[in-house]
């Protein structure tokens, strides 16, 4: 009897007799084929000196590849790892959290402010989706849930939950996250030129700063976060998994200080940390460009003009940024990228410049769009409804 195990069998299509566990091990064994990969490509990526923020390319890079290649060489098609996504806003919220030194107070002031960009992105994702709509002929809900700056997976979810296109609704989303990812580096990279951060963060270097001795502290901090974000995302708190994760790398220290039978003691997450949870978040927004089935040019065409309105939307925001605050053109313009918020702070971690503003920006962003939504969707929902009667 022939006893070798061919990872063919691995990957192929679920039926009803695969268990949990056997669905649950098919999707660590993608990640783990993932993050195999995702790290060769961020080394490469590296040599060309694009910054601290190289593992989310080289995760994009890894995730298109590797479900593409499950499609093609398999005929079986996994669905995008949302858990991943969670365990690498936490990663990243628990890096920044415990990077932020300055006074968080000050900042709050600017909380109107903040607001009001939201609004007005909010604001310019209605009416780009509807344009979008009545350029693509696509349902109004479809092209609402497909330009608002939100998250990919959560958009794309609601779209599933609605019979809606997730695929388009995904497709825009990702070329919308992608873009901002992709150009927003480079242009801080250019506007700061030798003031940029060269360091990308190698593996070698990650696991040799791993100090053996605060390990007891990085598995006791692991473990908090995991409880903070359980909970968050338990009770629907809006962008739990990075909010819980950002207010445990914060006060992380001074709780342990306040112990009587605790000395002195700095605890930071080492970089290997930061390193996973870029990796992870890249590797979430690659899985959604290896979902995509085949679209026309047109379709294509008109998913591309509407990025380019909410990037125009985003620019315009950063201009009204600058008339408002004293903030530096630079801080406006991450503070109002319309996408990948995570990605956007790590960007201003790599540059040392005003994360505490980004990051109060982006987490007021992400408080307002989830909490707004079932709102926004009631009002798509009437909106779509009567213009299928009319």
């Amino acid at each position: 009897m022939n006893q070798s195990i061919s990872i063919t069998a691995v990957l192929e299509e679920p039926t009803h007799q695969d268990t949990a566990i056997a669905k649950l091990f098919k999707q660590l064994i993608i990640l783990f084929l993932e993050m195999l990969l995702a790290l060769p490509l961020g080394l490469l990526l590296a040599k060309f000196y694009t910054g601290g923020i190289v593992w989310i390319f080289g995760g994009i890079a890894a995730g298109t590849l590797v479900l593409q290649g499950c499609r093609l060489f398999y005929q079986y098609s996994p669905k995008p790892n949302r858990t991943a996504r969670k365990v690498g806003m936490a990663f990243v919220g628990l890096t920044v959290g415990s990077s932020i030194h300055g006074n968080l107070t000050s900042v709050a002031s600017g909380i109107p402010i903040f607001i009001f960009l939201t609004l007005f992105l909010l604001l310019c994702g209605g009416c780009i989706g509807y344009i979008y709509s009545r350029m693509s002929q696509t349902n109004l809900l479809t092209a609402m849930l497909a330009t608002v700056p939100g998250g990919v997976g959560i958009m794309a979810a609601i779209a599933a939950d609605y019979n809606r296109n997730v695929p388009l609704v995904a497709l825009v989303q990702a070329i919308r996250v992608t873009t901002v990812v992709l150009t927003i580096p480079f242009i801080a990279r250019t506007s700061v030129g030798n003031y940029w951060n060269p360091q990308t963060l190698p593996v070698k270097s990650a696991l040799l700063n791993l100090d053996l001795s605060q390990l007891e502290l990085l598995l006791l901090v692991l473990l908090v976060t995991g409880l903070v974000v359980y909970l968050a995302i338990l009770f629907k708190i809006p962008a739990g998994d990075f909010f819980g994760a950002l207010l445990i790398g914060i006060g992380f220290n001074s709780l342990l200080n306040c112990l009587p039978f605790v000395g002195d003691i700095h605890f930071n997450p080492p970089p290997v940390i930061n390193l996973l949870g870029q990796m992870l978040l890249g590797i979430t927004v690659g899985e959604y460009w290896g979902d995509k089935p085949t679209f026309g040019k047109q379709t294509l065409g008109y998913a591309l003009m509407s990025v380019a309105m909410t990037l125009a939307a985003g620019a315009i925001a950063a201009i009204l940024a600058m008339q408002l605050t004293s903030w530096d053109w630079l801080t406006c313009l991450l503070v109002t990228a319309p996408g990948g918020s995570a990605e956007m702070i790590l960007v201003s971690l790599a540059l040392n410049h005003n994360v505490e503003i980004v990051t109060t920006g982006h987490l007021v962003r992400l408080i307002a769009i989830n909490s707004s939504l079932p709102l926004w969707l009631f009002l798509f929902r009437r909106f779509d409804g009567q213009s299928e009667l009319a």
